[in-house]
C-alpha cells in the first residue's frame, strides 16, 4: 500500500542523524502522505521535546509521526523556502503557498501555509488544496430530494442571494464552488472575491482580498459591480458594509452567493438584521439559506448492522419532528463501521453533508418584517417543510450512510 511505503520513507529519514538526513525528502514525504491519506490539513506542531506531525482526515486530527526536536528548524526552513517566506524571521506570523508536483504523475496541487510563533517554536499548518472541490456535482453533496429541488430552483433565478451558513470546516466553500461550476458558462460573467482564493477555476474572474492595499470584501464588492458581472461570489459577509453592498447588488439584478458564520439557517436572517440590513430588504433579496455540517460516512469495507435500543429510540424521538420520529421503531436496522485497513481502523471513510434549506415564503417574510427571533423563524420553516440538520442527519443514519454518534458529535445536541 502506498501509504505504508511513504510512512517507511519518513521513518527512515527520522532515524538518520540530522547532518545526513534529507530534509527535502522528509518534507516532500510528509506532504505526499497527506495527499494519499486524503488529509485536508497537515499540522507540524512543536512540543517541549519533539515535533508532532498531525493530519486532519475527514475532519478529525490524527497524531501520526513524532519527529526529533532537532529537526524542527530544518523542517520549518524548508517550508519557508518552498513558500518564499522570510527564513530569518521567527517571531511573526507568516502566510504563503506553494505548488506541489506529484511523483510520476503529470499533476500537482497547491499547498497553503500558515506559520505562527509559539512557546516551543514555530508551528506550521499546511492546507492541501487538492482541487477535488472543483469537480463535485450538486448531486454528490448529499442533499435530500426536497432540498435538492429547492436549491436547483433558487440557483436558476437570475438575481437574489444564496447564503450558506455554518462554522469553519462545514463545507460552505465546497458548496459555493460547486454551484459556481454549475453556473459557469460563456453566457455569464462570474466574479469572486475571496480570502483566500482556495481553488482556481477556469472561466471565472477571481479576486484575492488584500487589507494592505485596502482591498476588503466591502471595497472589492463595490468595485466588482462596475465590472459588469452577472453572478458574484463573496467569500464571507463579515460586516455591515459588505452586507449592504451585497443586498443592493441582489436588488439590482445580480445573483450573489456568500457565506455567514451562524449555527443554522434561520439565525442567518437574524444576523443580517444585526448588521443593520432592513428586514424588507432581506425578504426581497434572499432566495435561499443553506445551513450545513459535514459528517463522516461509514466505511463500506467494514460496515456492520445493529439495532437501536429502546432508550436510544426514545431519546431520538424527543429531538425529532413527528414525521421522522415515526420512522423509528424496534425493527429499525442501522449501521456502524467496525474498522479496517481501508479506513485506518476508524470505521469511517469520506464525508457527506447534512443540511437545512430555508426558503422565504409569505409567512416567513411577514415574520422577518416583524423582526422575529430565530426560534420563531425556525418553527415557521418546519411547518412549511424544512428539514433540520439533525433530522436530515438521522434520515442519513436510517439510510446506512453515517452513524448516530457522528450526527450528535457534529450537531452537539
Amino acid at each position: 500500500m502506498i501509504l505504508d511505503k511513504i510512512a517507511k520513507r519518513i521513518k527512515k529519514e527520522l532515524l538518520r542523524p540530522i547532518e545526513t538526513a534529507s530534509i527535502v525528502n522528509l518534507v516532500d514525504s510528509i506532504v505526499l502522505f497527506g495527499y494519499y491519506a486524503r488529509a485536508s490539513d497537515i499540522h507540524i506542531q512543536p512540543k517541549e521535546d519533539l515535533i508532532l506531525v498531525r493530519y486532519r482526515i475527514d475532519g478529525i486530527t490524527h497524531n501520526l509521526f513524532e519527529v526529533p526536536k532537532n529537526f524542527q528548524e530544518e523542517i520549518i526552513s524548508r517550508i519557508k523556502i518552498l513558500t518564499g517566506l522570510r527564513s530569518d524571521e521567527h517571531f511573526s506570523a507568516q502566510d504563503g503557498r506553494f505548488r506541489f508536483y506529484l511523483e510520476n504523475e503529470d499533476s500537482y496541487f497547491d499547498v497553503r501555509v500558515s506559520i505562527m510563533p509559539t512557546y516551543y517554536g514555530e508551528n506550521a499548518v499546511l492546507r492541501l488544496l487538492v482541487g477535488s472541490t472543483c469537480k463535485f456535482k450538486l448531486e454528490d453533496l448529499g442533499f435530500s430530494e426536497r432540498d435538492f429541488a429547492v436549491l436547483k430552483k433558487s440557483i436558476s433565478k437570475p438575481y437574489g442571494m444564496i447564503l450558506s451558513t455554518g462554522p469553519t470546516g462545514s463545507g460552505k466553500t465546497t458548496l459555493l464552488y460547486t454551484i459556481l461550476n454549475l453556473l459557469n458558462t460563456e453566457k455569464v460573467h462570474i466574479i469572486t472575491i475571496e480570502d483566500p482564493i482556495e481553488y482556481a477555476i477556469g472561466g471565472l474572474t477571481q479576486i484575492q482580498v488584500n487589507p494592505q492595499t485596502n482591498l476588503t470584501f466591502g471595497k472589492g464588492l463595490k468595485a466588482i459591480l462596475r465590472q459588469d458581472p452577472n453572478i458574484i461570489m463573496v467569500g464571507e459577509i463579515r460586516d455591515q458594509e459588505t452586507a449592504e453592498i451585497a443586498v443592493n447588488a441582489s436588488l439590482t439584478g445580480h445573483l450573489l452567493l456568500s457565506t455567514l458564520h451562524t449555527n443554522d439557517a434561520p439565525s442567518a436572517i437574524v444576523r443580517l438584521i444585526e448588521l443593520d440590513i432592513e428586514p424588507y430588504l432581506i425578504s426581497s433579496t434572499v432566495n435561499v439559506i443553506i445551513g450545513q455540517r459535514l459528517v463522516r460516512k461509514i466505511c463500506p469495507s467494514c460496515k456492520k448492522e445493529k439495532k437501536l435500543t429502546e432508550n436510544e429510540i426514545n431519546s431520538l424521538k424527543e429531538l425529532l419532528p413527528e414525521r421522522t420520529a415515526n420512522k423509528l421503531n424496534n425493527d429499525v436496522i442501522i449501521y456502524w463501521g467496525e474498522g479496517c485497513k481501508n479506513c485506518n481502523n476508524s470505521g469511517y471513510l469520506g464525508r457527506t453533508g447534512i443540511y437545512e434549506v430555508l426558503t422565504l415564503n409569505e409567512e416567513i417574510k411577514d415574520l422577518i418584517l416583524k423582526r422575529s427571533s430565530s426560534y420563531v423563524l425556525k418553527e415557521a420553516a418546519l411547518r412549511n417543510g424544512m428539514t433540520t440538520m439533525l433530522e436530515d442527519g438521522i434520515l442519513k443514519v436510517l439510510s446506512g450512510i453515517t452513524t448516530i454518534e457522528e450526527i450528535l458529535r457534529v450537531i452537539h445536541e
